[in-house]
């Protein structure tokens, strides 16, 4: 009967200062901005961006949606491609040292000079590009996190599963997934907020109508700086919203494989 008013108590004391201390950072930027006669085209107060937003919700979800889908499709393939890269790894040490060359090329990629090449070779007209992109963001952190939870296994563990007469799919089950598995959720956590970033500044360099990164471009060479930053505030809040869902997703296998 104690325990809800202290975890009501707790929650407060976790919640209450980050909203505090937002709040009042938002007040401090809205007085400097008055008070220094800060110009929108150098940075708009936050009364200015949140009318904006307010103003233009629905383009601001429309650019979310294309954003978030080339996001998610990159985040998808980028994650699957890097679990199994790392597990092939994992399995066969000459690959290891034959791909590590290559999956570090891919971590110094700059996509100011892939996303071009890639519009060129897909068409300006597709959205293959910018998954591409999400997709070679995501594959990077997700590989290494996962060949490193792969690599955690202890060689006790497995002599005890061989001593067992444990399958190999036994000991993977037993032992190898579940040590890894944290490892995993970490690269998909950093890789969720690199797939939305990476898909927003492919957008910055052609492609298709559509997209924040589009919009932000769009309404910054039009002078409407409210309005480019209203777009940035929905890029946070989408970046924010892939990085809480694979947080919640790593919640929910560990208290399936805890309980």
């Amino acid at each position: 009967m104690n325990q809800g008013p202290s975890g009501g108590a707790g929650f407060v004391r976790t919640a209450l200062p980050p909203v505090v201390f937002g709040v009042a950072a938002l007040l401090l930027w809205q007085w400097a901005v008055v008070a220094f006669e800060i110009k929108a085209f150098i940075l708009p107060g936050p009364f200015l961006i949140g009318e904006e937003f307010a103003a233009n919700l629905q383009n601001v979800i429309n650019g979310m949606v294309v954003t978030g889908r080339n996001a998610l499709i990159g985040l998808l393939v980028g994650a699957v491609l890097g679990i199994l890269a790392a597990t092939i790894a994992a399995l066969v040490p000459v690959s290891d040292e034959m791909g590590a060359p290559i999956v570090a090329s891919i971590s110094v990629v700059p996509i100011v000079a892939l996303a071009p090449v890639l519009y060129t070779m897909f068409g300006a007209g597709a959205e293959t590009a910018r998954q591409i992109v999400a997709g070679l963001a995501v594959f990077v952190p997700v590989y290494f996190n996962t060949l490193k939870g792969l690599r955690q296994v202890r060689p006790v563990h497995r002599d005890l599963m061989r001593s067992y007469a444990a399958s190999s799919w036994q000991a993977t089950k037993t032992v190898t997934l579940p040590t890894a598995t944290p490892y995993v959720f970490t690269g998909l956590r950093i890789a969720s907020s690199l797939a939305v970033i990476s898909a927003l500044i492919a957008e910055y360099f052609g492609g298709p109508v559509g997209g924040l990164g589009k919009s932000i471009t769009s309404s910054a060479s039009s002078s409407n700086y409210g309005l480019a930053w209203a777009y940035v505030l929905g890029s946070i809040l989408l970046g924010l919203l892939f990085y809480s869902a694979a947080l919640a997703l790593e919640k929910l296998v560990s208290r399936r494989s805890t309980g």
